[in-house]
């Protein structure tokens, strides 16, 4: 999912009550913005395998780029997203998607190694938690596995990310984090000797980034 109105240390109580506001006109606001780098992260994912988790899963906007040979299971935070999700699957027989549920991503309901791949689209920056969210992807992804991410990264350094981080508690209050940076995720892919395949800019101009990693095996 992407820009949701944020609150500092905002609960999952407080994110279903944004997301419910948001669920209606989600799709409208987000769908050609992000289209690119959905595609871009979904190709990504589906290269380790056809069992995919699409974490964030929101109002669906990606199912229909998956293979139709995949097997992709979807979670959200928010039932009003996914009834959404679950129309658009009925409405165009997404017959790939075998099941959409309600999950906190930082605490899945799958077991160890489910999938061969976990893919969060806008997601990272928005959970209250986001290392606890990885080490979940991390284990329920097979080993040899990949764990790919589409999101906004700020700039590591020089003059753009220092205006990030100027601008960041702005972007808070409008749903958007400027100043969260890839680096962040990749120390925690070192930690947990996770390797971390590349970082590549995608639409618009470089703003979205597809982060992609793959688990030991």
């Amino acid at each position: 999912m992407l820009s949701e109105p944020q609150m500092a240390g905002p609960s999952t109580a407080l994110m279903r009550k944004a997301y419910a506001r948001w669920a209606p006109v989600y799709d409208v606001v987000y769908d050609k913005l992000t289209e690119p780098a959905a595609r871009a992260a979904v190709e990504a994912a589906a290269e380790h395998g056809p069992r995919i988790l699409e974490a964030g899963v929101g109002t669906g906007l990606a199912l229909g780029y998956y293979p139709t040979s995949s097997f992709v299971c979807g979670v959200d935070l928010s039932e009003d997203m996914l009834k959404r999700a679950r129309a658009k699957v009925r409405r165009r027989n997404l017959s790939h998607v075998k099941g959409l549920q309600v999950m906190d991503v930082c605490h899945l309901g799958y077991a160890d190694a489910s999938f061969d791949a976990v893919v969060a689209q806008f997601l990272i920056t928005l959970v209250p938690d986001p290392e606890a969210a990885m080490s979940e992807f991390l284990r329920v992804v097979r080993p040899g596995g990949g764990i790919v991410l589409a999101n906004h990264f700020g700039q590591s350094d020089g003059p753009v990310a220092r205006v990030e981080e100027i601008v960041a508690p702005l972007c808070t209050k409008i749903g958007w984090s400027s100043d969260f940076k890839a680096t962040r995720i990749e120390a925690w892919a070192r930690r947990n000797g996770v390797e971390v395949l590349g970082l590549k800019p995608t639409f618009p101009g470089g703003f979205f980034k597809i982060l992609r990693m793959r688990k030991p095996g």
